[in-house]
């Protein structure tokens, strides 16, 4: 495959999950855990080639067995590992979370090193950014360096803005305050065409913290479409021809915390086929919905026949 071949192009966070097989149970009582492929923009890619679209990410682990895990699971997910590297004498981190549905996952990142912020500019393929017909960036990468100057570089490299994103994953523990991180986010902004994010990443964006003012506000800043992620409100979009809403799909929530990678890998897949806005958000709604009734979340992304299957069974398709 050439640069040129990828679908769908990520960047950033990777790791692996450690997550407990008992539902509503804190961490000092669970008895078993399982491991997954982690890190949400990882996620993303992995949900994109479970809808055929050929993905890749650039990220770093530690030479460890963590590390081993991650490329393994590359492999398995179909996944191309070309820019996935490994920096020696560190840590691949780990991240553990609680389940107590419907609403409440508080997640514990262990991450004495971090390798995926520590690619640098000079050590991403500017060609297959610019060649990548979809690129997806993170707010996270943009909080420390060398990965913040590596990440912008990557944005500006870009050929075509509308089919690059960014995902306002505005962490607070990794930034000194959300003034300083929302500078960083609008210097990115000025390389995107779309944005995507929940309501609080949104506030740490544009200052806003309304979804239609804070859509607006995005647009205003020169993205073609804000995407605002509402949870049981559903999602709300805004472009050029207007707003749309979609409402949220019910289902019973055994871990929320997969559901917006799988959002965004479906986001892209609907992008790259050219469909309505519309379509595009129902798709991707329904594709988070499935994935928070399961555990997992690398594991657990559904392929397009699934969601369209789940689709067919939604009054409304919402």
């Amino acid at each position: 495959m050439t640069s040129a071949g990828f679908e769908v192009l990520t960047m950033g966070r990777v790791g692996v999950d450690v997550y407990p097989d008992q539902v509503g149970v804190g961490l000092e009582d669970v008895q078993t855990f399982r491991t997954y492929l982690g890190g949400s923009p990882t996620n993303v890619a992995v949900a994109a080639a479970r809808h055929g679209r050929r993905a890749a990410t650039i990220t770093r682990v530690g030479d460890d067995p963590f590390g081993r895990l991650v490329r393994r699971s590359f492999a398995r997910y179909a996944v191309d590992d070309r820019f996935l590297s490994e920096a020696p004498g560190q840590q691949t981190p780990v991240t553990f979370c609680e389940m107590f549905p419907p609403d409440h996952f508080p997640i514990y990142f262990y991450r004495p090193s971090a390798p995926d912020l520590t690619v640098g500019p000079d050590e991403v393929d500017l060609a297959a950014v610019r060649d990548a017909e979809v690129f997806w960036a993170t707010v996270t990468g943009l909080s420390i360096e060398p990965s913040r100057s590596a990440t912008l570089a990557a944005l500006r490299a870009r050929r075509d803005r509308r089919r690059t994103i960014l995902d306002l994953d505005y962490r607070p523990q990794l930034w000194p305050s959300r003034e300083d991180a929302r500078g960083q986010v609008q210097e990115a902004m000025r390389h995107v065409g779309v944005v995507v994010g929940n309501i609080d990443e949104f506030d740490t964006a544009v200052g806003v913290r309304d979804s239609k003012a804070a859509a607006q506000a995005a647009l205003d800043a020169g993205v073609s479409l804000a995407v605002v992620k509402r949870g049981p409100d559903g999602v709300l979009a805004l472009d050029a021809d207007g707003l749309v809403e979609i409402p949220a799909v019910r289902v019973e929530v055994v871990n929320g915390l997969g559901a917006g990678d799988a959002f965004g890998g479906a986001l892209c897949h609907g992008l790259l086929a050219g469909w309505p806005l519309d379509r595009t958000l129902r798709f991707a709604n329904a594709a988070g919905a499935i994935v928070a009734t399961r555990i997992a979340c690398s594991d657990a992304m559904p392929v397009t026949a699934e969601v369209e299957r789940f689709l067919a069974e939604v009054p409304d398709g919402g």
